[in-house]
């Protein structure tokens, strides 16, 4: 069953998806070789709590971490630990908060210190495939036609789009109906109306669509161990054009500085 939110809720998830964009932001700050994916982790958690939310992703299917933190060849669910990131890498980093029983969800990919040129194509693309989405999230149109305009866009480059995991509404929990794919038919699918919260991310592969999952559980990685970007953000339906609720504002102007 989807659940339509009222403007006061919509207001809330907002609060809850800039907060993140402001998480993400703190961690962008430290993003460099030699630094562990575990003190990226507490720099999160420490972050949110002290801007009086709670970790979304900690405890959540008995995930136990604030970030999921994916590098190179892994795709999303990636668990902080004791790896350091080395120059090169790329690395996705997904964020969710609660706070005023709302929750907020968003990720970003980014490059650590010089990646290859090939690399940064991949994630430039898959963020303009993100908006590319967003164009299509509005009142009368469908789920399909987000997919489609993710998925025309980036095989255009000879991507392939991950097809086991897929966007989600948003709201009091943090997956609602309906499931978002990142690939699909125009004019297929669920008909999207105001009052829907959707996370558009696209999972976007250098080489094959396959994926598998680590023994850990959790890592999801591309079956050919070529790198994947991912990123997210959270859009409330409208008529006309949809209102994207995060911001990868505050992580940008940090890049921008660096």
């Amino acid at each position: 069953m989807i659940v339509y939110k009222s403007e006061e809720e919509i207001a809330l998830i907002k609060e809850s998806s800039l907060l993140v964009g402001k998480t993400l932001a703190e961690v962008a700050k430290v993003i460099k070789p030699g630094v562990k994916t575990s003190a990226l982790d507490q720099i999160a958690e420490t972050f949110i709590r002290d801007h009086g939310a709670a970790p979304g992703f900690k405890g959540y299917n008995g995930f136990q971490h604030t970030l999921c933190i994916s590098t190179n060849e892994e795709v999303v669910h990636g668990i902080p630990g004791s790896r350091e990131l080395v120059d090169g890498d790329i690395v996705s980093i997904d964020c969710g908060v609660i706070m005023h029983d709302f929750y907020g969800d968003s990720a970003y990919t980014f490059a650590v210190g010089e990646v290859s040129e090939e690399v940064k194509l991949l994630m430039e693309r898959t963020k303009a495939s993100l908006y590319k989405g967003i164009e299509m999230a509005v009142d009368g149109k469908r789920v399909g036609d987000i997919g489609y305009a993710i998925q025309s866009y980036v095989e255009s480059f000879g991507y392939s789009v991950v097809r086991d995991l897929v966007g989600h509404g948003l709201g009091r929990d943090l997956h609602e109906k309906p499931e978002v794919p990142n690939y699909g038919r125009r004019g297929i699918g669920i008909k999207l109306k105001e009052g829907m919260v959707l996370a558009i991310e696209p999972m976007i592969n250098l080489g094959t669509r396959t994926v598998v999952q680590e023994k850990d559980g959790w890592t999801i990685r591309t079956a050919d161990k070529l790198p994947s970007a991912h990123f997210e953000h959270d859009v409330a339906i409208r008529k006309g054009k949809g209102e994207i609720l995060s911001t990868f504002d505050f992580i940008e102007e940090v890049i921008n500085k660096q």
